[in-house]
């Protein structure tokens, strides 16, 4: 899947070079290096040129002389993106890295204007120095950037209370697939004048297009958190807890992660600092947390009462309340470092997909077995949001057997994991996206209405399909 330029791109970089900087424009093979590597390594990228804008008034002016060219464009962030949507395959790449400014943070409106290249971190900590929450949080928040989460819909670990990115966002700044600029920056909780055409670019992977900006939704920020690494007997007793907690606590249940026991012991052999959380091993464990932004009601009380009564009914085995941050923080540590853990076993084949979750153990109980019959010797490694249904079900190659053979069993642990989850009304993209990786599968399991629907919004927008072409839809 390479695009070939069909003529000299020199006029084209030089009258993009005279806009936004020679220097911003990369062509060198070393400096473009990092922005071609994928960050699992299932892709190696190859553009002409890396381009990096400033402004949004940069982006347009690149869009538009590239559409005039004929020039296909694929827009990056952080490049952390996990399904290939970030990766070029002969197009030129446009890296929004350098749009990172915060326009504006309003505690009384409770939102803020960030620009697409704000890394995640400095959003947060934008927020909070205004008294505020910004509350997507995911595991590369170091690194990743605002515009890609959006563009993407990223989840994490607080959609059970606040939602996913796509619910975070008031209002966009997009770059059309002609170089026009669509300001819908509005600050508007309410706003039912006409289409909200934010949804359009909202989770569209740059292929509608390229968002510059954006208003995001502050809420007001915990005052008391509370978090407990539990083991429990099996999924089905998870979910009796998820329903016990939130029954509880309400919106104050803020996290609710599952994890196996693979998992768990792969971070503490592998991420030098973690520390154990029982003496003793558990086939699952969940990761549990309240939070509140008042100090009306006793958090940590709460919990325990909560905790007490669960171990009582036979729903936690063994539980930790952590007495302090440090502690808190290694717990998150148990859940965050899984992916990177995992990459010291050999190759992981990864399903990110999502089920009502009332049907998550039904999942479990399916899959789990399902994948086993097909491979002895396979080590899987389901853990994630059970909160929101969303799990991420990964296998690790069974010990002593080649990477390659392995990885190249991929499209056959598909089909298995991704037929259970579409019998069980689920999909197949929870959080991650679609991007190359998922592009025949979701054409493969898509209700053949709503393809023709996506593929109808494609050639509306980007009749000339310059915009991340091969992404998520084909071409």
């Amino acid at each position: 899947m390479l695009f070939t330029p069909s003529a000299d791109l020199a006029p084209l970089l030089a009258a993009i070079a005279g806009r936004i900087g020679a220097q911003h424009v990369l062509t060198d093979p070393s400096d473009m290096a990092p922005y071609l590597r994928e960050e699992r390594g299932l892709y190696q990228g190859r553009t002409p040129a890396v381009l990096r804008p400033g402004t949004s008034e940069e982006v347009a002016f690149i869009v538009g002389a590239c559409a005039g060219a004929g020039v296909p464009v694929v827009p990056q962030g952080g490049n952390t993106g996990l399904v290939g949507g970030q990766m070029p395959f002969g197009e030129v790449l446009l890296s929004l890295a350098r749009l990172d400014r915060i326009r504006n943070v309003d505690p009384v409106d409770m939102t803020m204007t960030v620009e697409a290249g704000c890394i995640l971190d400095k959003v947060h900590e934008a927020a909070e120095a205004a008294g505020c929450l910004f509350p997507l949080h995911i595991a590369s928040q170091g690194s990743c950037r605002i515009g890609g989460n959006l563009s993407s819909n990223a989840g994490g670990t607080a959609v059970l209370r606040y939602g996913n990115a796509r619910e975070l966002v008031l209002g966009l700044e997009v770059v059309l697939a002609d170089g026009r600029v669509w300001n819908g920056l509005k600050r508007l909780r309410k706003n039912n004048a006409g289409y909200d055409l934010k949804q359009l670019f909202l989770g569209t992977e740059g292929t509608l297009g390229i968002i510059t900006a954006a208003v995001l939704k502050l809420f007001p920020r915990p005052v008391q958190r509370t978090t407990a690494f539990l083991a429990v007997p099996d999924p089905q007793a998870a979910l009796a807890l998820l329903e016990r907690l939130r029954g509880e606590a309400g919106d104050a249940l803020t996290t609710f992660e599952l994890m196996a026991a693979f998992g768990v012991e792969t971070v503490l052999k592998h991420m030098p600092g973690v520390v154990r959380p029982f003496r003793d091993t558990h086939d699952w464990y969940v990761l549990a947390e309240f939070s509140a932004p008042t100090r009306a009601f006793d958090l940590a009380a709460l919990m325990e009462e909560s905790l007490g009564a669960a171990m009582e009914a036979g729903e936690v085995i063994d539980a930790v309340i952590a007495a302090s941050e440090a502690q808190a923080a290694n717990m998150w540590r148990l859940r965050e470092d899984m992916s990177e853990a995992q990459k010291h076993e050999g190759g992981s084949i990864k399903h990110d997909v999502s089920v009502p979750v009332s049907r998550v153990p039904e999942f479990l109980g399916r899959a789990l077995p399902a994948c086993m019959a097909a491979l002895p010797g396979l080590r899987p490694c389901p853990f994630g949001h059970v909160g929101d249904g969303n799990i991420h079900f990964n296998l690790s190659q069974p010990v002593g057997m080649e990477k390659t053979a392995f990885i190249g069993m991929w499209e056959t642990f598909n089909r298995i994991v991704h037929d259970i989850v579409v019998d069980m009304d689920g999909s197949i993209a929870a959080e991650h996206g679609i991007g190359v990786l998922k592009r025949e599968e979701l054409a493969h399991y898509a209700d053949p209405i709503g393809l023709d629907l996506m593929h109808r919004l494609k050639a509306a927008l980007d009749p000339a399909g310059t915009l991340n072409p091969g992404k998520v839809i084909a071409s």
